[in-house]
C-alpha cells in the first residue's frame, strides 16, 4: 500500500474492509425475470458484454456512459490501449447498440469523451441518438507540456432516445460571484435605499442565479484532500453527476452506469433519490463503490451543491 501524507484523505480499503464489502455485491445478473432477481440499487462485478443482454427492457431512465477514452491507461492493472479512430468507432459498436433496448423512450443518455475522441463519439452517437448538445467541462488538473497547449477539457455529449424528455434547467442553475453588481434606479419604498438588480447579497457575498450552460468551469477535480477521492484514475466529481442526473430526471428514476469505476453515479443517484444500476468488471473498484454507498447513509452531502443550488468553485 502506497504511502500517502497524514492529511491525505483519499478513501482506501483494509484487506478486512474488501472481504466483508465482497459480500454485498449483487449476484451476477441473469437470465431469471427481475422481479425474481431484483437489481436496483445494487453493484455488480460482472463483464460488460455478459451482463447487457440480461438487462430489462424500457427500463431505464437516465443512462450515464464514462468509457474508457482512446487513450493507453490501466485501471488497476486492466489495460486500455489507444487505437484508431476506426478501431475505437467499432469498439464503441460492439458494446453500445445493447443498451437501446433497456432504454426508455423517455431517456437521457450522458456520453463522456476528450477532444481526440469528439468526432469519432458524435458520428456513432448520431446512429442511435437524437444529439442536443455537447458540454465542455473544465479540468483544471493535468501537465502542462512544453510543446502543445495544456489540456485542461473534456466533453459530455447529451443525447435522449426521442423528442420526448426530462430537463430540469431550474434545477441546474449556478450561483455565481457578481463582480460588478448594478442597482436598481429607485430606492425601496421601505428602506429607502436601491436594491440589488438580478442579484442577492448574501453573508458570502453577492451571488447571482445563472442558467446552466453547456460550459462548465466550476467543477473541482477530486484530489486528495477531498474525502469522495479514490485512487480510480479517471474519476468524475459527484458535483458533475449531480448536475447531470437532476437535469434529465427526476426522483424515483432509474439511472444505468455500465461503466460505474469507483462509484459516483450510484453515489449520487442515492444521495438526490434516484434509483441506481451499476456494472463494474473490476472487484476493487466495485468495493470502493459500496464503502462509498455506505459513507453517503450518514453524510448525503455534495460539494459545491447546497440547499439547493450549484455554487460556483471556491465560493462556499
Amino acid at each position: 500500500m502506497k504511502e500517502r501524507a497524514p492529511r491525505n484523505r483519499t478513501l482506501t480499503l483494509t484487506t478486512a474492509e474488501a472481504t466483508q464489502l465482497c459480500t454485498q455485491l449483487g449476484q451476477l445478473l441473469t437470465d431469471s425475470p427481475p422481479d425474481s432477481c431484483p437489481i436496483e440499487n445494487r453493484i455488480f462485478q460482472q463483464d460488460l458484454f455478459e451482463a447487457l443482454p440480461l438487462l430489462p427492457k424500457q427500463w431505464v431512465d437516465l443512462l450515464f456512459l464514462d468509457p474508457p477514452y482512446n487513450l493507453t491507461k490501466s485501471f488497476n492493472g486492466h489495460c486500455f490501449r489507444e487505437r484508431s479512430p476506426q478501431a475505437y468507432a467499432d469498439w464503441l459498436h460492439s458494446w453500445l447498440p445493447q443498451l437501446l433496448p433497456t432504454l426508455k423512450p423517455t431517456a437521457s443518455v450522458y456520453v463522456c469523451g476528450d477532444w481526440r475522441s469528439s468526432g469519432t463519439l458524435q458520428q456513432v452517437l448520431s446512429e442511435h441518438f437524437l444529439i442536443h448538445n455537447r458540454i465542455t467541462w473544465e479540468r483544471e488538473k493535468g501537465r502542462g507540456a512544453k510543446r502543445n497547449w495544456k489540456n485542461c477539457s473534456e466533453d459530455i455529449w447529451f443525447c435522449t432516445v426521442s423528442k420526448d424528455y426530462t430537463f430540469n434547467p431550474e434545477q441546474v442553475q449556478l450561483k455565481r460571484r457578481v463582480i460588478a453588481p448594478y442597482r436598481k434606479a429607485k430606492p425601496s419604498a421601505k428602506s429607502g435605499k436601491r436594491q440589488p438588480k438580478d442579484w442577492m447579497d448574501t453573508v458570502r457575498g453577492k451571488f447571482r442565479l445563472t442558467s446552466a450552460s453547456n460550459l462548465w468551469t466550476d467543477l473541482t477535480v477530486p484530489f486528495w484532500s477531498m474525502p469522495e477521492n479514490t485512487d480510480h484514475p479517471t474519476q468524475k466529481p459527484e458535483k458533475l453527476l449531480a448536475k447531470v442526473i437532476l437535469a434529465s430526471s427526476n426522483p424515483g428514476d432509474v439511472v444505468l452506469d455500465p461503466f460505474l469505476g469507483s462509484g459516483t453515479t450510484a453515489v449520487v443517484a442515492k444521495k438526490l433519490g434516484r434509483r441506481f444500476v451499476g456494472i463494474e468488471q473490476d472487484l476493487m473498484y466495485c468495493c470502493l463503490a459500496l464503502k462509498r454507498l455506505q459513507m453517503a447513509e450518514n453524510n448525503p452531502k455534495i460539494q459545491g451543491y447546497l440547499d439547493g443550488t450549484f455554487w460556483d468553485r471556491n465560493a462556499l
